[in-house]
């Protein structure tokens, strides 16, 4: 049984005494807690090692006070258990070696007993919720298939994409085998995350705005529409599942289309616009600009203010932000940022 299950009631749908507000990527580098324990570790070690990521998982709960707990990881962790080479560099980012470039790469990568390589996430899983103790949820996540396509075909995260979607164009055909296989991954990951006892599930599409309308529509929604879908089936509802898209707006009529239970929304969407746009059975998270946690604490109370005016209490919101917490973030103003949302949403119930 769970303390504190705001997150999971405003995934549904329900009214909640307040509204529930945690930050994506809030378990990180901007704690100087973090970084003490990344002085001595690597950060693949850290990812691997459970009772490391346990603990970096739960800091922020400790430190900042927020309604939910997501499991310490990377989304990379899936093309490595498919066979590709991961190294992490602190300047240059993530490299998956010289990426996919034939059908042969392509077929060399291993889906089955994805989930048995990627044991040391589920044992991550297993501990976080043992130490949690039932405060808050711990979501569980994954990049949607597109997101890891353009990572393992590029190799790294250069600019754009270029190689990866050169593919798209060049050779649809490929291109949806390799997407076929990660939705095959994927569903397979997140069903073993939940079985080892996650409460929520969110989806991380950050490079679909490196899409076309028509790319997207073409290769990105159908197959974050299939791992909803296998998901839904598989588990039988039994955990929300939230879906985090990037530079989609002109698109959104046919996201509100996917069985998902929540959408979560980047900084460019205008909330006043968006949510006559998304039907009630959704829940809508987002979408403070992590660049006002840059500010000071009257301009982030402002710009938390403006989007709580907008979301108008509306059941089934969850405060966050349009992206991930900055490294350069003050640790005061993202503590300040919680307390605002959880008072100020707590005298307007």
């Amino acid at each position: 049984m769970l303390k504190n299950d705001l997150l999971l009631q405003a995934l549904k749908g329900q009214p909640t005494e307040r509204t529930p507000v945690w930050m994506m990527r809030q378990a990180g580098r901007f704690l100087p807690e973090y970084r003490a324990i990344r002085s001595r570790y690597d950060f693949l070690t850290m990812v691997k090692t459970p009772e490391i990521a346990a603990e970096v998982t739960i800091q922020p709960v400790d430190i900042l006070g927020v309604d939910a707990a997501i499991l310490f990881s990377d989304i990379l962790v899936v093309p490595e258990a498919m066979g590709m080479p991961l190294s992490m560099n602190e300047e240059t980012g993530p490299s998956l070696g010289k990426g996919l470039s034939s059908a042969g790469d392509i077929e060399a990568l291993e889906v089955s007993g994805i989930e048995r390589r990627l044991g040391y996430v589920l044992e991550a899983v297993h501990l976080t919720k043992q130490r949690l103790e039932g405060r808050v949820p711990l979501i569980g996540f994954s990049a949607t298939p597109w997101t890891l396509m353009a990572y393992m075909v590029e190799g790294n995260a250069k600019k754009g994409f270029p190689k990866a979607k050169s593919l798209l164009y060049g050779d649809p055909g490929l291109s949806r085998r390799l997407l076929e296989k990660l939705t095959d991954a994927v569903c397979t990951y997140l069903e073993a995350k939940v079985q080892a006892g996650v409460d929520a599930i969110q989806l991380f599409d950050t490079w679909s705005e490196t899409l076309s309308k028509d790319a997207f529509l073409a290769f990105d929604l159908p197959y974050v529409y299939e791992v909803i879908r296998r998901l839904k089936e598989r588990l039988g509802g039994r955990v929300p599942i939230v879906w985090f898209f990037k530079g989609c707006a002109s698109s959104l009529e046919e996201i509100t289309n996917v069985p998902v239970d929540g959408v979560s929304l980047d900084w460019t969407l205008d909330l006043g616009w968006a949510i006559p746009n998304i039907p009630k059975r959704l829940a809508i998270q987002g979408n403070l600009d992590p660049c006002v946690l840059l500010a000071n604490k009257g301009a982030i109370q402002k710009e938390a203010e403006r989007i709580l005016a907008k979301v108008n209490n509306r059941p089934g919101y969850v405060f966050n932000l349009g992206h991930g917490v900055l490294p350069q973030t003050p640790v005061d103003n993202a503590r300040f940022l919680i307390s605002f949302v959880k008072e100020a949403t707590q005298r307007h119930p």
